[in-house]
């Protein structure tokens, strides 16, 4: 199954994108780099969030990153995830954010391979706060292939 496919077969949903105030995603040689794309749960880690919730919130993130890409490459096939950044809102306290952006990860592993072309080199830092009170933002590179 192609990873176009495989995400399709997982329920997610591709949809037109109207260009806004900056670029979702940009190509610079064989690299697509997204923006930031952040959860529509709002909240803090660590105060009323738990681990779970906040790994959902990351999966939406990476769900919100492939339409990104899909609107911009037009298929989910022939690339390879290069690198995540993963922001979440979180307590001085709160120091699992590693395990919250487990949930983009996973989605991406399962979409691209876990040992293959989903496999990634990652960052996972905690925040103050995230634009519009979300949980979690996440931002990607890709290599075409």
């Amino acid at each position: 199954m192609t990873p176009q496919e495989k995400a399709e077969s997982l329920g997610i949903r591709f949809s037109k994108q109207t260009p806004g105030y900056l670029a979702m995603v940009v190509r610079t040689g064989n690299l697509l780099m997204t923006s930031g794309h952040v959860s529509d749960m709002k909240g803090k880690l660590g105060a009323g969030l738990t681990v779970e919730q906040g790994k959902v919130a990351a999966r939406e993130c990476a769900e919100k990153i492939l339409n990104s890409v899909w609107n911009f490459h037009g298929t989910l096939n022939g690339l390879r995830v290069l690198k995540l950044l993963g922001c979440v809102n979180s307590t001085l306290e709160f120091h699992e954010q590693h395990l919250v952006v487990n949930g983009c990860s996973d989605l991406l592993h399962e979409i691209y391979g876990k040992e293959t072309d989903g496999y990634h080199a990652r960052s996972a830092l905690g925040f103050a706060q995230i634009p519009t009170g979300s949980a979690v933002e996440v931002e990607a590179i890709f290599e075409i292939l």
